[in-house]
């Protein structure tokens, strides 16, 4: 991909194209509830705040953002060191298809990247089951199914 787009960390400069194409994944594939601007700004704040959380990066081409993903760290004891959770993965619709998000995901399998430091045990995502091109995605990079579901509990 020289010349082309790259994946490179984001920088505070990069926050309000991250909140736009956010709030673009949520318009296309809608959360639970509703995901306000603050929440964004509030996990963006601390990514930078404590790193050890996990990344921001951005997906650029000609000096603007055109993606962006959420890599968030959590260490698992079953599987013996650093999992990395792909938060969340947006490409602006017209650079689809041309294996970009693919790119970083298999990047971060290799331990390829100065986005995530060294090579996580495991990389683990969700993905809704009406997002059928991101499922077709994940399944061809190697993903499966875990016999576990995750079950969540929301402070009201």
């Amino acid at each position: 991909m020289s010349g082309g787009p790259t994946w490179r960390l984001a920088t505070p400069a990069d926050d309000a194209a991250i909140v736009a194409r956010c709030l673009a994944l949520y318009r296309e594939d809608p959360a639970a509830a509703p995901v306000p601007e603050g929440h964004i700004r509030a996990t963006l704040a601390r990514l930078r705040a404590e790193p050890a959380r996990g990344r921001a990066v951005v997906l650029e081409e000609a000096g603007a953002v055109r993606g962006y993903a959420l890599l968030i760290s959590f260490w698992s004891t079953e599987l013996g060191g650093e999992l990395c959770t792909i938060d969340e993965l947006y490409v602006d619709q017209e650079l689809r298809s041309r294996g970009l998000g693919s790119a970083l995901v298999q990047a971060l399998m290799a331990g390829d990247t100065p986005l995530w430091p060294g090579r996580p045990v495991a990389l683990e995502l969700e993905v809704t089951p009406a997002n059928e091109r991101a499922r077709a995605l994940y399944l061809r990079l190697g993903f499966a199914g875990r016999k576990n579901a995750t079950l969540r509990w929301c402070r009201p």
